[in-house]
């Protein structure tokens, strides 16, 4: 893809416009709410990163990705001081499954600092589009690192009162408790969306716990990994799996096979016998890591990325698929 445009947000953030040819127009279709995989190439080594778009399919003709600079963010740095405009980087489909799909009922959406990215995208288009009220609260450590804080305020005094937009600021506030989150959610009967620092989101998933809010109800959309703690892990693992299991893996000419350790994922076992497979977030947020089940059978720990479509045709996420069978045969396409 063609950058187009480059957005200065705010100090430490840039939005990147990109240029989808014709021919790729259907390919890049895309839900609110979800992302974009970029590989990107520095210094040899090759680096997937996943971003989600700000943009709203049912306003924007151009996809635009939204990205905060972060301490030790070698792709996200690398965006924001050297992408320009005319720049050429190498994008995947969109995909994620951080969208709306419930019947009805208000929307209420928890957003902290870039976590604010998929939930702008979202917020757009279902006033553009549906008749659902939203409301939002956005936390950030100052009113100077908000991005799109004027957007916001602009679509909530346009949106004749549809949309309710609450500014948690820390350095005023102090942080966000589970108690100000479970005041702000309660009553609320739709769906619910939360993306932000892992602090943060516990926060506001512990708040929804206490207020009865069940689980298929809360779409979350995670930046950081958040693997399960060991012993959770192997408890997980399953019976099936206790002993040792015989892999294989192709991908593009490349074959390996061999043992993998008992409770190791598909993505542990694929490195453990030298291949390089791709991942980036490992928490089975991003998709990345994707590959097809063709023989055999695993389960995935977490799976915020994958549709029911996708699992049904033997996809699955590696970082997170634990070997169900006593071997497995794993292509990734």
């Amino acid at each position: 893809m063609v950058v187009a445009e480059v957005i200065h947000e705010t100090a430490d953030a840039k939005s990147f416009v990109l240029d989808v040819p014709d021919a790729l127009s259907e390919d890049f279709s895309y839900r609110a709410g979800q992302f974009l995989t970029f590989r990107v190439e520095l210094d040899g080594v090759a680096h997937l990163r996943p971003y989600s778009m700000s943009s709203s399919p049912l306003l924007d003709q151009r996809p635009r990705v939204t990205v905060k600079r972060v301490p030790g963010g070698v792709v996200s740095n690398w965006m924001n001081d050297a992408l320009a405009p005319g720049d050429e980087i190498a994008v995947s489909v969109p995909a994620g499954t951080f969208v709306v799909g419930g019947p009805g009922g208000e929307i209420v959406a928890f957003a902290g600092g870039s976590g604010i990215t998929p939930v702008l995208s979202i917020v757009r288009t279902v006033l553009a589009g549906r008749d659902r009220p939203v409301r939002l609260l956005y936390a950030n450590r100052d009113p100077s690192s908000a991005i799109f804080r004027s957007e916001l305020e602009e679509l909530a005094r346009g949106s004749a009162g549809r949309l309710a937009v609450t500014f948690h600021d820390d350095s005023e506030r102090g942080i966000l408790t589970p108690e100000t989150a479970r005041e702000f959610a309660a009553a609320a009967t739709g769906e619910f969306f939360v993306c932000g620092p892992e602090p943060f989101m516990d926060c506001v998933l512990d708040a929804l716990a206490d207020a009865g809010v069940p689980e298929a109800r809360i779409r979350l959309e995670r930046f950081t990994p958040a693997p399960p703690a060991e012993a959770e892990a192997e408890a997980d693992a399953g019976p099936s799996v206790r002993a040792p299991v015989q892999v294989s893996f192709r991908l593009g000419h490349r074959r390996v096979s061999g043992e993998a350790r008992p409770g190791a994922t598909l993505l542990q076992s694929a490195r453990a016998l030298g291949l390089r497979a791709p991942a980036s977030c490992e928490s089975g947020s991003c998709a990345t890591c994707m590959a097809r089940i063709v023989e055999g059978s695993a389960r995935m720990r977490e799976n915020e990325a994958l549709t029911s479509d996708e699992v049904a045709e033997g996809w699955v996420l590696t970082c997170q698929a634990v070997p169900t069978s006593p071997s497995v045969r794993v292509v990734y396409e």
